[in-house]
């Protein structure tokens, strides 16, 4: 800093000399070589012109010549012109141009501007004076007071410079000892830098173990939560894939068993498909064709969580039911439902319901059916189509078909009629017919899926048992009713949290000990489970005790789904005997409200079978000819015989089924029941299983119950709309 300060100091004297040598080095370079020419050549030169060349003179320190003083002849003056001239000759104007820009301008002589000194401050001397005598002469006066000045100036300097040049060298020094501590600095940065980076390698050592500590104490962790998490599903999961792998070797003969029951047993009975997949499992063993043993289509896809939640919607649990509940689900056809007693009908109803089932009939106007029909397949409804013929309207053609294309915009739709409408993927079309043996033509049985709901012996067991322990036991029927939606739930939340554990597991990514999100999802998914399981646990227990309860009351749903099949053998004999279904459950109901009541619970179920058979006896015989009239007790009875029965301790009513039927149905012939009838009171005129009720007995019983062979009973108020009047 103190250097940079003289520096600047002494730049800034030389800075008020270097105008004027500036201004006098440019008047030089104007200086023509003629001027100067013309400076020599003269004899007798201006008083100007002679001090100019006197002061050039004595800056090049040429000494004066001796000549006469013209005042005082015995005198000797110096003179300049002389000298001046041989300077010029000597030099020659070029030269002499380039000797005065050349001059060394920082060594002139001190007693060169003592000498110089009067000439400059004399007012003659000045450029403005000169240059009315001489332009050359001019630039010469500009020059020697340049030169004075810069002396001046180059004097006040001087000191300046050389305490500049020491100040230099001491920076010198300065910087050389600076230089070699840095370079020391430099060693020592860099060793130090070196040790930093060990340090911070040493660092960063420790935190990759501390971390390696802290995330293998983690997955440690994780491990235990994994093993605790999964522990439990280990040995489920051994067996499902062992299950998975067997049923993989399989596959081929289950899928062939299951494509056939689809595409061609729909239409049949229990018994014929059972038939039928035993000739085809017997084929498939000839040829060495593997298959799953007993194979059948509700053990090969059916869904527990589904079937039971099928269940809950109305659909019968027999395996008849459920096989045609799977062939509604995955047919890619319509399905067409053979449905004489309405156990479709209720079954879609009750599980489209959320869906907002649209139901249609075929006898509904053509306009209703196809407006109908265009508001599902736009927004994607479920429509049902109740009660078809054995011939459907064309207008259904389109849709039977799936007759659907993509119209210009990429857009699916499907032409009704002259009416495009778009094609909702959601849209579903569901056909029934209460005809109980229709007969469809091939162009009509290739477009839709037939199905047979008929009811079965066990499936109508189970509605009846449903109904008479909600007549019976109310509390019961409601606490079953409970448990079954909430096992139903909790075996579909089960079904879903293993999923979920499935799911997280394939789509883990790294490490699964690192995924603690995982683990954590897995931990909360077994909490989850185990409580569900417990409640299931807590749920089949209680369950278990109330169908114990229930299975006493299992021989009067026996015996009446026995009782309606055998009604319902009679269109065999004439196909005026149709009987519906509601019409036999609604005697049944009644016939156990009016049974005659008793705290022990078998001679209880004892009085419901005698009172359902009674009422069913007397109702069927008012309906059948005469002729027919012994012919269906003895049916029912042959039936009953081979049917369970319940053991009583008391009455011994029903010590054997043999027995037990042959005592009942004794009781039930034309001349047991006269002499029942003889041994009433004032009630002998009505039906021993009526209430005394006349309405009551007008529902129960009906006219014409001893009608001849040639006349026809009259309807019921129970009959369904197929029977004939």
């Amino acid at each position: 800093a103190e250097c940079k300060e003289i520096k600047d100091s002494a730049e800034a004297g030389l800075a008020e000399a270097l105008p004027a040598l500036d201004a006098a080095v440019k008047c030089l370079a104007k200086l023509d070589k003629s001027q100067i020419v013309e400076v020599k050549a003269l004899k007798k030169p201006p008083a100007g012109v002679r001090l100019v060349l006197q002061a050039v003179c004595i800056m090049f320190a040429i000494k004066p010549g001796k000549i006469a003083d013209p005042d005082n002849p015995q005198k000797k003056i110096e003179d300049y012109w002389g000298p001046s001239q041989k300077m010029l000759n000597d030099f020659g104007p070029d030269k002499f141009k380039q000797a005065l820009i050349d001059f060394d301008k920082d060594n002139i002589p001190e007693a060169v501007i003592k000498l110089v000194e009067p000439i400059c401050v004399s007012d003659e001397f000045q450029p403005e004076v000169i240059v009315k005598v001489s332009v050359a002469c001019e630039a010469m006066c500009m020059w020697v007071q340049a030169m004075r000045k810069y002396y001046y100036v180059s004097k006040e300097v001087e000191p300046k410079r050389r305490q500049l040049a020491a100040a230099e060298v001491e920076l010198k020094a300065a910087s050389d000892s600076k230089a070699a501590a840095e370079t020391k600095l430099d060693a020592v940065t860099k060793k130090v830098a070196a040790l930093e980076a060990a340090l911070k390698e040493a660092i960063d050592k420790m935190a990759s173990l501390e971390e390696q500590v802290e995330r293998a104490t983690v997955q440690l962790s994780n491990a235990d939560k994994l093993i605790g998490g999964l522990g439990g599903e280990a040995k489920s999961w051994e067996e499902q894939v062992g299950q998975l792998s067997e049923q993989l070797n399989h596959v081929m003969g289950d899928a062939l068993v299951c494509a056939g029951t689809i595409s061609y047993l729909g239409p049949f009975t229990a018994d014929y498909r059972s038939s039928i997949i035993g000739e085809w499992l017997g084929e498939m063993k000839s040829r060495g064709l593997p298959f799953t043993p007993d194979c059948t289509l509700s053990k090969i896809l059916a869904d527990p969580v589904t079937v039971r939640q099928w269940n809950i919607d109305g659909l019968p649990a027999d395996a008849f039911s459920i096989e045609n509940g799977i062939i509604m689900s995955v047919t890619k056809r319509w399905p067409l439902m053979i449905d004489p007693q309405g156990q479709a009908n209720k079954f879609i109803k009750l599980s489209k319901a959320g869906a907002q089932l649209k139901t249609i009939k075929a006898s509904d106007a053509t306009k209703k059916i196809q407006q109908t029909l265009e508001m599902g397949i736009r927004v994607g409804q479920p429509v049902l189509l109740e009660n078809v013929l054995e011939t459907l309207d064309p207008f259904l053609e389109p849709v039977l078909a799936n007759q659907t294309y993509k119209d210009a915009s990429g857009t699916l739709v499907i032409k009704l009629g002259e009416t495009v409408i778009p094609f909702h993927q959601d849209f579903n079309l569901q056909l029934t017919t209460v005809i109980p043996n229709p007969h469809y033509a091939p162009e009509v049985s290739v477009k839709v899926t037939l199905l047979n709901f008929a009811i079965t012996l066990s499936g109508l067991e189970d509605q009846l048992l449903v109904q008479t322990v909600e007549t019976e036991r109310p509390d019961l029927a409601e606490k079953k009713n409970q448990l079954v939606v909430q096992n139903a739930e909790n075996q579909r939340k089960l079904a879903e949290l293993q999923d979920e554990i499935l799911y997280l597991l394939s789509n883990s990514e790294g490490n699964i000990l690192d995924d603690t999100n995982l683990i954590d999802t897995l931990a909360v998914s077994k909490t989850t489970s185990e409580t569900i399981l417990v409640a299931v646990a807590e749920a089949e227990i209680a369950e278990k005790e109330i169908d114990e309860t229930r299975a006493k009351y299992v021989p009067v749903a026996e015996r009446g789904a026995i009782l309606f099949f055998c009604i319902s053998d009679l269109s065999l004999v004439d196909a005026m005997y149709q009987y519906s279904l509601s019409w036999f459950k609604a005697l049944f109901l009644m016939a156990t409200n009016a049974a005659e009541k008793s705290d022990d619970l078998d001679q209880r179920i004892a009085n419901i079978i005698n009172q359902s058979t009674y009422a069913t006896y007397s109702n069927v015989c008012r309906s059948i000819f005469e002729v027919h009239k012994l012919m269906f007790p003895s049916r029912s009875a042959s039936r009953s015989r081979w049917a369970p029965a319940p053991s009583t301790s008391t009455s011994g009513a029903f010590s054997s089924p043999a027995v037990s039927s042959r005592r009942v149905w004794r009781s039930l012939t034309p001349r047991g029941w006269a002499s029942q009838r003889g041994s009433r009171s004032s009630t002998s005129r009505r039906c021993p299983s009526m209430p005394a009720s006349t309405s009551t007995s007008r529902q129960m019983s009906r006219p014409g119950a001893g009608c001849t062979t040639r006349q026809r009973p009259m309807r019921t108020s129970f009959r369904s709309r197929g029977t004939p009047s």
